[in-house]
């Protein structure tokens, strides 16, 4: 895969397709191979006439990997991502991103809104503003020794997952205790893409679609019925769903 480096950080991303342009920002312990390949994205995506992009976040896939807190940050991702962009010459683009990646896609889209056309929030409700647990007992879990030494139950999902990913436990670790900032009301309310919020009606995690979506001036909601957060990622309804929001959301 491709990779492009720029102050230190090595990015790497998956570019395919042709037509108008989509970026896929994964989630946390993810990567974009799981998240967007795997599942079909990618594959559905192009065939629908588009040009995919999808990123390895800093600290995952076959990205720069970090051990200290402040090296990580969805501000400091959505940059990333704002840079790949410019790398590649794109200057306006729709954007999905899920759980972790919706936030980071928050930040992109509030930050640099001259370079978001639409924007697809999957996996986070209102879990932006309010903020989806606390990070530490995950953190804990991916620093254990052993699996068998973790006892929280969330904090063992992930270990688990990152454990299955190869994933490098101690990067996803700083990750996690600095990557979910939480983003006001009144910045969500400053959100004036057209946005998709795409949640699980069994999500634990997202929070409130319907509370989210309240704050934008441009947003509606896509519920995916009986999918939770770890699976709705590669659900027909969500996909439909996203397909129609693309097709038929004029910016």
């Amino acid at each position: 895969m491709p990779q492009f480096h720029l102050d230190g950080v090595d990015i790497a991303y998956l570019d395919e397709g042709a037509g108008e342009p989509i970026l896929l920002i994964h989630g946390f312990a993810s990567n974009k191979n799981i998240n967007w390949v795997y599942p079909g994205w990618v594959d559905l995506l192009v065939k629908s006439g588009r040009r995919v992009i999808a990123v390895d976040n800093r600290g995952h896939g076959e990205s720069s990997k970090f051990y200290d807190p402040a090296a990580y940050g969805a501000p400091i991702m959505a940059e990333d991502a704002r840079k790949l962009l410019d790398h590649l010459g794109i200057g306006r683009t729709d954007v999905m991103g899920y759980s972790m990646g919706a936030r980071i896609a928050a930040f992109l889209t509030l930050n640099h809104p001259d370079r978001v056309n639409r924007v697809i929030f999957g996996g986070l409700g209102y879990g932006m503003v309010s903020g989806v647990g606390d990070p530490e007992p995950i953190a804990t879990a991916l620093e254990a020794e052993r699996l068998q030494d973790v006892t929280d139950r969330t904090g063992r999902a992930f270990r688990a997952f990152a454990d299955q990913t190869r994933s490098d436990r101690l990067a996803l670790a700083a990750c996690i205790r600095s990557s979910r900032q939480k983003i006001s009301e009144a910045d969500v309310a400053g959100i004036t893409r057209p946005a998709l919020i795409a949640v699980g009606t069994k999500d634990d995690i997202a929070g409130s679609p319907q509370r989210l979506a309240d704050l934008m001036q441009d947003a509606r909601i896509l519920e995916i019925p009986n999918r939770d957060h770890m699976v709705a990622v590669g659900d027909k309804v969500y996909k439909q769903g996203v397909l129609e929001f693309l097709d038929g959301s004029e910016a």
